[in-house]
């Protein structure tokens, strides 16, 4: 019993001992030191040029916070990871942020980062398919709650079929590229630089595109760490300026960072990053997002990626807080 009670009594203490050296709820350690939280993405360059540049993690050392990177394979993961509050800032489509809003994802977005042609309507070498009416009754790979699919979602509309006539296989980026090469699938709804890869590469053809059915690269926060530190929300706002900055003025370097990281040629990232991207667009979230978005909304409910029309509309009216992109240092 007195082995026991000294057992007990051990546990006790180390557990009162972690609760005082360890992290508190809102990340922030009793050294006062913070962990930031951030995403990085093939599909979003700055993302790529802040890590490698380590610009974040040199300006907060001297404040003891540390910088955390996590890979988003696709705008699906990222909201995943910020509803599990893996993540504090995430970057995803636009839509893709506000439907996961509608859905209770307690996030604002506070940035855009790009005006991306990063999604289209893809088919093989060969394919005889040559419309997306002639999608009917085919199966199509898509990466459900992701730009590409909600893409998908728009150009059926448009060509006047409805999600029931397509069959979507549901996978990620990557593997609907190889299940298009390899046959499995009649069309895919692409996305960079998987897209321009097997354009490239394999002779693959955009069967269907349309840079207004794109809805923006955008900076997502948990509210949770906005109200906590707004502080570094402001540090990470002003970071993407820099690197959307640096890209502009390092077009080469920025086509040979993406290449090396998301490992396709130089060619198929210059595609990617000459071609099918803008940088020059505003950073403040606000008016130009929200015309695309109310768009897209009826086919969103229509999907049932939103409940009702009025929780698409709540997160609508919501979503944005533009405060840190407005404050961010102009070039």
């Amino acid at each position: 019993m007195r082995k026991t009670a000294a057992v007990v009594l051990t546990a006790a203490l180390l557990l009162l001992t972690g609760c005082v050296a360890g992290e508190d709820t809102d990340g922030s350690s009793a050294t006062g030191t913070t962990q930031l939280r951030l995403d990085y993405a093939y599909w979003n360059p700055a993302s790529l040029v802040l890590r490698e540049q380590r610009w974040l993690e040199d300006d907060l050392a001297d404040d003891g916070v540390s910088v955390s990177w996590l890979q988003s394979a696709g705008s699906n993961k990222a909201n995943e990871n910020l509803r599990a509050a893996a993540l504090d800032i995430g970057s995803t489509a636009g839509v893709a942020a506000l439907v996961a809003r509608a859905n209770g994802s307690p996030i604002k977005t506070i940035g855009v980062f790009s005006q991306p042609e990063w999604a289209a309507v893809v088919v093989a070498k060969g394919s005889p398919i040559t419309s997306v009416q002639q999608l009917k009754g085919r199966k199509v790979a898509a990466t459900k709650g992701t730009d590409p699919y909600f893409f998908l979602l728009q150009a059926i509309d448009e060509a006047g079929l409805t999600p029931s006539d397509v069959t979507v296989v549901n996978l990620q980026h990557a593997d609907g590229k190889t299940a298009l090469e390899r046959g499995d699938v009649d069309a895919w709804a692409g996305l960079d630089p998987h897209m321009a890869q097997t354009q490239v590469d394999a002779g693959s053809t955009l069967l269907y595109r349309n840079v207004a059915f794109n809805t923006y690269g955008v900076l997502n926060a948990r509210e949770e760490f906005i109200s906590a530190h707004p502080e570094l929300v402001q540090e990470v706002v002003n970071a993407y300026e820099r690197a959307r900055q640096w890209i502009v003025e390092h077009p080469d370097e920025a086509v040979a960072l993406l290449a090396r990281e998301s490992k396709v040629s130089p060619e198929v990232a210059r595609v990617v990053l000459a071609e099918r991207t803008r940088f020059d667009v505003d950073p403040v979230p606000g008016a130009a997002q929200q015309q695309v978005f109310a768009r897209v909304l009826p086919i969103l409910v229509a999907d049932g990626n939103v409940r009702t029309d009025a929780e698409a509309r709540t997160a609508l009216e919501s979503i944005f807080e533009p405060r840190f992109a407005q404050a961010r240092p102009k070039p």
